[in-house]
């Protein structure tokens, strides 16, 4: 699983011209789902996701973790993030788990995270115009195979 993090001050989808899912302070992830993905991989991310230092203390330092700021969470599916660039400049899709699994993993994902936090999501599958107002700029992109 790729997850790209953005920091952000607020965030919102929207599909078919209405707001879907829409957060203040917290993270913006961008869920990209790869053929051979488990719920290991998924564990891992929401455990890193969920204690990583990315938000500032009072010394301006990156100190502080979403669960210590009581942040939200904006997740929107983007299977580009798992495309394979190597040959050619037409984007690959090959490395992209099917629709069926990768919904149920993005569910799983949303749901696990949801212990934690407030959730929000775009809707899976749909074409969508994501909102960003990314706080820094700060962006994090994490690879469970890497973690």
């Amino acid at each position: 699983m790729i997850a790209v993090l953005q920091r952000v001050n607020k965030s919102y989808v929207e599909v078919d011209g209405k707001i879907v899912g829409e957060i203040g302070k917290g993270i913006n992830i961008l869920l990209g789902i790869e053929k051979g993905d488990t719920e290991e991989d998924l564990n891992k991310l929401v455990k890193k996701i969920i204690n990583l230092r990315i938000f500032e203390d009072e010394n301006k330092k990156m100190n502080l973790s979403i669960l210590d700021i009581k942040g939200e969470i904006l997740i929107v599916s983007q299977f580009t993030l798992v495309a394979n660039l190597k040959k050619g400049n037409r984007p690959s899709f090959e490395n992209a788990e099917l629709p069926e699994k990768a919904k149920t993993l993005y569910e799983r994902f949303v749901k696990e995270l949801s212990v934690y936090l407030p959730v929000k999501t775009g809707i899976f599958g749909a074409d969508m115009k994501v909102f960003i107002e990314n706080d820094g700029p700060v962006t994090f992109i994490l690879n469970s195979k890497n973690l």
